[in-house]
């Protein structure tokens, strides 16, 4: 892994977030008081490839935005983060924005208009000069970008015969259809992630163990189970590391899986064994919901090795 090429290139979405905190209830109707009323960076390859570019991992970012001003503003924001924005599109739709609704326990709920994300992805992804520098091809958003299921698998299968490892974060399916989408999708995965309730969606079992054995026999090499407050739990063929999280107050879970995945994947580029890409990545995620917004806290490598030195751990075991 720590060879010349050790960038990333994400395919995913990019959303305009609307952050509103904390909304415990509504009622039609009636006016609610929050705290809190901001706009992020949103979406899962926006999230991710900032998270890693912060980490320090070159990445390079591919998906569509409209001509507005949000898009704009998004972009700006991935450029000065250090995201590689020129395989980014601009296209006619309005940038997809998502209002997010969290609770006092940083829970959140989302709104999402597709916009530009309908328009993403027409053409499969071809690899040669867009991957000169990476080592790693990585798919954010599957379920969220409708023209990219019919040719994700077809993408992967290139990427792997172009030397790049892949992985790929489910995410929620808005249109329900789970593994009829993904399971083309298995074999050409070195890295599958997924939490607990996409895991139920995709195989029936929100058990860790029970879900990553569905995917690996399926042609997956290594499950990666997000456990939220309760961690990670990592699985090959051969074994399972569970990897406990780190004790914070979380403000604001928006954003953290992708967080996370950064983390993962940017402790495996560097040649760490999956025990440490699970603990970096778990940091990473922590930190993330210590503030609003998707990766507002992501702060740098060094920051966050230097927190970990000093960070407690939870040591509940993932049921």
């Amino acid at each position: 892994m720590q060879a010349a090429k050790s960038g990333v290139l994400c395919s995913g979405s990019i959303a305009f977030d609307i952050l509103v905190r904390p909304v415990d209830q509504s009622q039609w109707g009636t006016t609610t008081f929050v705290d809190a009323i901001e706009s992020h960076v949103g979406g899962n390859g926006a999230n991710t490839s900032f998270a890693l570019a912060k980490v320090g991992v070159a990445v390079r970012l591919l998906g569509a935005v409209g001509g507005d001003e949000q898009g704009a503003l998004i972009l700006e924001k991935l450029r000065r983060a250090g995201v590689d924005i020129s395989a980014v599109t601009r296209v006619q739709a309005p940038t997809a924005t998502t209002v997010v609704i969290v609770n006092s326990a940083g829970d959140r709920k989302f709104l999402h208009r597709l916009g530009a994300s309908s328009e993403a992805f027409t053409e499969p992804v071809e690899f040669g000069s867009l991957s000169q520098s990476a080592s790693l091809y990585h798919l954010a958003s599957l379920f969220i970008l409708p023209r990219l299921r019919a040719h994700a698998a077809g993408i992967l299968a290139r990427a792997r015969a172009s030397g790049l490892m892949t992985s790929l974060d489910t995410n929620w399916d808005a249109q329900g259809r789970w593994m009829r989408d993904l399971e083309p999708c298995l074999p050409h995965l070195d890295i599958l992630f997924m939490n607990e309730d996409e895991a139920r969606m995709v195989t029936g079992s929100s058990d860790p163990a029970v879900a990553a054995r569905v995917v690996l026999e399926r042609g997956v090499r290594t499950a990666v189970m997000k456990l939220g407050r309760r961690g990670c739990a990592i699985y090959t063929n051969l074994r399972e590391i569970i990897c406990p999280a780190f004790d914070v107050e979380a403000k604001d879970t928006t954003g953290a899986g992708d967080c996370f995945v950064a983390g993962f994947l940017a402790a495996l580029i560097r040649g760490e064994e999956y025990a440490e890409a699970g603990r970096f990545a778990n940091a990473v995620a922590a930190l993330s919901v210590q503030k609003i917004g998707a990766v507002e806290g992501v702060p740098s490598r060094a920051e966050i090795e230097a927190w970990i030195r000093s960070a407690r751990l939870l040591t509940a075991a993932p049921a």
